[in-house]
């Protein structure tokens, strides 16, 4: 098996340039030789046309199945290659779909058969004549956003073992070869024993295995989307296409822009800005950017956000001068990339950024269509890639030379990731100056109701016609009090206080919330309370901005001061104290620091996840050891919308 690292910074580009002359063009030259202008913007859509003409003329089709297709971003590249897509797979109906749309008479896949199906009821038995296997099966369990939400579930998620079923139809067709494409996170995963099963897997079948982690940015994609590629050859050994763009190609071609890639495509169908809650903090944001830049750590003087606390595409607009960071297939209305105009990219937009050609139809609706791109390989990627599989494994006729890595060459884009840190803080410090950002005014006393509703969903208003009838004061302290309109208890029966462990930039020397219901329902609307009060005055987001992310030092303290009541709070004391937070316990000793039986601990994590506790242990994040327990905050967190909220404590 061949290991191509790509770590680090090619430092000999002239003696590169040098060698590589004899033996391959550069991506300028291969457009020139095949009619195309590059400097147009959509070129992509002409070079995948311009090669498929080319191509077509002098060398027969392989027969390539697709599995796992999506929306046939793969498959495109493999296509505008010269390969005849036979059949390809896939289980999602929207997907399907646009496959569908695209395999009419005189579309793109108007010979291929669409198989709607889950890949386990799929049998390829009948296809004996399949030169090459091409496709990535899910990859969400082992990709950033899956990590940061659920931890490396990597095969424990039903998806993350899909790749058993490529491997089976690989044994069914007996291809030369396959391409596997996946996110790089499945290489360390679980320590490594899934990637370890997925090369022994494909080495089994008696296929010799080349695989790098590729930039697509490198390749002509305006995006940088890393991803994992595996290919197997039966016969041979597989070299990666040199990149085609970026301080790593042959003659150091700049990276294509977002901005050269849409500039042409008529706005009419633009929304225009965002508007909602973070319209403002949004408009201050520099393009390239997230929400990073409210952060102490970037040097913003009222720092809404703490450091690390949000996803990366959070607030993150694109910078038209540069690749966009990765298309995300799900989020919500403040995920990135966002137009460095403040508004959301339209579907057409966002297919000249994954370089799906302008007449390729996507099916659905614009949150269904964004779902389909942000899963899909770019095709300009895919072509690049089946270029080489064209070359080297089908020995086609080519119009051009193409230049390979060799095994020993390493490529500099993750460098360069780490680079962009001090670039972000200086652009930062740029706007920060120019911007000389002021706090709103806010007044000083202000009354409003809320309601609890299911899943922990706050819902305000200025009226007093909800449940629960809130005051919040602002002077040497913020004092928030917390009624039920339906009861009338005169005095408290216990008051919530934060004070700050460092400086927290609230104005206040403490926060205190008192509460006048015996209702456990009223903790958690104290806690929200508080939390508007500050997110009011765009102060902190949130209290996980004022705390800090968990795996931080917290910025605050808390605790629980108990007046007269018979409610039995003595663990939610604890917690609140800081007590079993922020660690990684087994039962025994989480039930020491509660003082409970060990038998008890199950009981009082579901009171507390039913405050609105996040509580983590092996059966919502299968990660976590059996038998242990994680408590992130000493408040609670969730909302309707919390990646935790809807796991399940025990099965």
């Amino acid at each position: 098996m061949s290991s191509n690292p790509p770590f680090g910074r090619n430092r000999h580009i002239q003696s590169r340039l040098e060698h590589d002359s004899e033996h391959g063009d550069d991506f300028q030259n291969i457009c020139s030789k095949i009619g195309i202008d590059i400097t147009i913007p959509g070129w992509p859509d002409r070079f995948g046309r311009g090669m498929s003409k080319s191509l077509e003329r002098k060398n027969k089709k392989p027969r390539v199945l697709s599995l796992f297709s999506g929306a046939g971003g793969l498959d495109i590249g493999f296509r505008d290659s010269n390969f005849d897509i036979v059949e390809s797979v896939e289980i999602e109906r929207r997907f399907c779909d646009s496959l569908l749309a695209n395999a009419q008479a005189g579309k793109m896949f108007q010979n291929t058969k669409v198989n709607c199906i889950d890949i386990r009821e799929y049998g390829a038995k009948h296809l004996s004549d399949i030169d090459f296997v091409i496709g990535g099966p899910p990859c969400q369990t082992f990709s950033a956003a899956g990590r940061r939400a659920n931890g490396v579930m990597g095969t424990d998620d039903p998806r993350g073992v899909l790749f058993r079923e490529y491997v089976r139809i690989l044994e069914e067709t007996a291809p030369k070869g396959f391409l596997f494409e996946n996110v790089y996170g499945i290489t360390g995963a679980q320590g490594g024993k899934p990637w370890k099963c997925i090369v022994d897997s494909f080495s089994d079948l008696g296929y010799k295995l080349s695989f790098r982690i590729l930039d697509a940015a490198d390749y002509g994609v305006p995006q940088h989307r890393e991803r994992l590629i595996i290919v197997g050859l039966r016969e041979g050994e597989f070299m990666f296409p040199r990149p085609t763009h970026g301080p790593d190609s042959l003659d150091g071609l700049d990276h294509y822009t977002a901005h050269d890639a849409i500039c042409d495509i008529d706005m009419s169908n633009s929304n225009g800005k965002i508007p909602g809650k973070y319209s403002e903090l949004l408009k201050g944001i520099p393009p390239g950017l997230n929400y990073s830049y409210y952060t102490e750590e970037m040097g913003h003087p009222n720092p809404v956000f703490a450091w690390r606390s949000k996803f990366s595409d959070f607030l993150y607009k694109a910078d038209p001068n540069s690749p966009v960071r990765t298309i995300k297939a799900q989020g919500g209305q403040w995920t990135g990339p966002i137009h460095w105009d403040d508004r959301h990219f339209t579907v057409e937009e966002l297919k000249r950024l994954q370089t799906f050609p302008d007449e390729y139809r996507i099916c659905g609706n614009r949150q269904t269509a964004i779902h389909q791109i942000g899963n899909s390989v770019p095709p300009q990627l895919s072509r690049i890639l089946a270029l080489s599989v064209a070359d080297q494994v089908f020995n086609m006729d080519m119009p051009f030379k193409t230049s390979y890595l060799s095994q020993s060459e390493t490529l500099g884009f993750r460098q360069r990731k780490r680079d962009l840190t001090s670039v972000y803080r200086s652009k930062a410090k740029q706007a920060i100056s120019a911007q000389k950002p002021e706090r709103s005014p806010c007044s000083d006393h202000y009354v409003f109701s809320a309601n609890l509703h299911e899943n922990h969903r706050f819902e305000t208003s200025e009226s007093m016609e909800h449940t629960y009838q809130i005051s919040a004061d602002w002077a040497d302290s913020l004092d928030v009090s917390v009624k039920n309109r339906y009861k009338n208890h005169e005095a408290p029966f216990y008051a919530i206080e934060i004070v700050p462990s460092v400086d927290w930039a609230l104005g206040v020397d403490n926060v205190t919330a008192h509460v006048f219901d015996d209702d456990l329902r009223a903790y958690t609307v104290a806690w929200k309370s508080i939390g508007r009060a500050i997110s009011s005055r765009a102060i902190k987001d949130d209290l996980v901005q004022l705390n800090g992310y968990y795996q931080y030092k917290p910025r605050i303290r808390c605790r629980i001061i108990r007046f007269e009541t018979t409610l039995d709070i003595s663990v939610l004391t604890g917690v609140v104290s800081g007590k079993a937070v922020r660690m990684m316990l087994p039962t025994a000793e989480l039930a020491e620091e509660w003082g409970v039986p060990e038998s008890r601990v199950l009981e009082e994590a579901e009171k507390l996840k039913k405050v609105g506790y996040e509580i983590r242990n092996h059966n919502t994040n299968s990660q976590i050891e059996d038998g242990m327990w994680l408590i992130p905050y000493a408040f609670p967190t969730p909302t309707h919308l919390g990646v935790q909220l809807n796991k399940q404590l025990t099965t």
